[in-house]
């Protein structure tokens, strides 16, 4: 923890607060949205059909619209997307505590999704803008702080929501409000109108940034190699739950696996995130490391596909593993994975290129998604589990060689080392 401590107290004021805003964001979302659906089907007594309409308006509204949040971020400035993010999720986390009107339940979870398309390319951009030269040390420290709210949040969620989820509810809007005002008051102005075209409306130059990243070649052929990544990482939601609740000897077993993936994603993001990339940046280049972090994830599934036909518990403890791992693929790739967006964004545009890649990636997640449930289905009428984790070992191998070729074809600049930045320890 003392390497943590020693780089966020490194970097100035501005990036400092996007850190703590970071794990206030995760820490509101994970206290509620894991109890979300319960809530609706046991105490509001709602549909099925329903719950699933809710849960899908969320994930559309945020999925679906990052590519406006980002493009508004770059005409009007960061800081204002920010804002307006947390003070619409305030909103709507309020409103899902107080209503149970199935109407105004739809507008609350779309006011939620809305908010993290407004401010999730927003604090990126302006992460990578302020932190300068040390974006690859900024993007460690903000996975830290992401991974500790996602880590504190279902726990503080769970105590919440045993005395009343309306309450869990509140809390979380509250914590939104705090830092809506902490944004408002303390966060300085960044971005705007950069690169807008002269004269064009706002829709007119939201079309015309989009055709503009669009047409980055380099950025386009990087986001569609590394959105394969992004289905490898969900699993942790998906295929390895299920896995493990076929697997496991009893419901608590159950549990305790699931909550021993989590936590150990979580812990080692935080306790282990800025040695990971100090050595990655010693020993290979920005381009070597995405490569191997990628495929480290495909690896992931590897242990899964070797036990699949063996004992229930060892099939559950590989699932476990593998959770792991992919924490640990993810710690290597991600901060040069931000940092090489902004590097294929050039001198314009970051919050748009952030918010084109964000909806690309959300638009694989759910293809694969479907794919993945299927195979599962398939697998346990097949009995051959194994071709799922081996498919999924595959597409690692895929996008890491995609990367690969990538970056020989000279996308990331010359594959040398990166010059070690000045690391702050206490």
């Amino acid at each position: 923890m003392r390497d943590v401590i020693g780089q966020f107290g490194s970097f100035g004021r501005p990036v400092r607060l996007l850190l703590i805003n970071q794990f206030g964001i995760n820490l509101g979302f994970y206290m509620l949205m894991p109890y979300l659906a319960n809530y609706l089907s046991a105490q509001l007594l709602l549909a099925g059909w329903i719950v699933g309409l809710v849960l899908g308006v969320r994930n559309f509204s945020q999925q679906g619209m990052f590519a406006v949040g980002g493009s508004l971020a770059d005409r009007f400035g960061y800081k204002p997307l920010i804002v307006a993010g947390c003070t619409l999720r305030t909103v709507g986390f309020a409103l899902l505590g107080l209503v149970d009107s199935v109407a105004v339940l739809v507008v609350a979870a779309a006011a939620t999704g809305l908010a993290g398309a407004l401010f999730n390319p927003a604090v990126r951009a302006y992460l990578a803008e302020d932190a300068g030269e040390r974006r690859v040390e900024a993007f460690a420290v903000f996975n830290v702080f992401y991974q500790a709210g996602i880590l504190v949040g279902p726990l503080v969620g769970l105590a919440l929501t045993a005395a009343d989820f309306r309450l869990t509810c509140l809390v979380a809007a509250t914590v939104f409000a705090i830092l809506t005002v902490a944004q408002a008051r303390a966060l300085p102005a960044r971005g705007g109108r950069r690169g807008e075209p002269g004269g064009g409306g706002l829709v007119s130059g939201m079309l015309t940034s989009w055709r503009q990243v669009l047409h980055n070649r380099p950025f386009m052929l990087f986001t569609v190699a590394m959105a394969g990544s992004y289905v490898l990482s969900f699993q942790v939601y998906l295929t390895l739950p299920l896995t493990i609740e076929a697997n496991a000897p009893s419901p608590a077993v159950e549990k305790l696996a699931v909550a021993a993936m989590f936590a150990a994603s979580g812990l080692l993001a935080v306790l282990a995130q800025i040695r990971v990339t100090a050595w990655c940046r010693r020993r290979w280049s920005p381009h070597s490391s995405l490569t191997w972090g990628v495929a480290l994830l495909g690896a992931a599934f590897l242990p899964v596909a070797a036990a699949s036909t063996g004992p229930p518990m060892l099939v559950v403890a590989s699932a476990v593993l593998a959770g792991a791992i992919i924490a640990v693929a993810t710690m290597v790739a991600y901060p040069f994975e931000m940092d090489m967006v902004v590097t294929l964004a050039g001198e314009g545009r970051i919050a748009t290129h952030y918010g084109i890649y964000s909806t690309v990636s959300g638009v694989a997640v759910a293809i694969g998604n479907m794919l993945a449930g299927g195979a599962v289905d398939w697998a346990r009428s097949t009995q051959m589990p194994i071709v799922l984790w081996l498919a999924l070992a595959a597409l690692g191998a895929a996008c890491s060689t995609a990367i690969l070729w990538l970056g020989r074809r000279g996308l990331f600049g010359p594959a040398v080392p990166t010059k070690q930045a000045t690391t702050v320890t206490a």
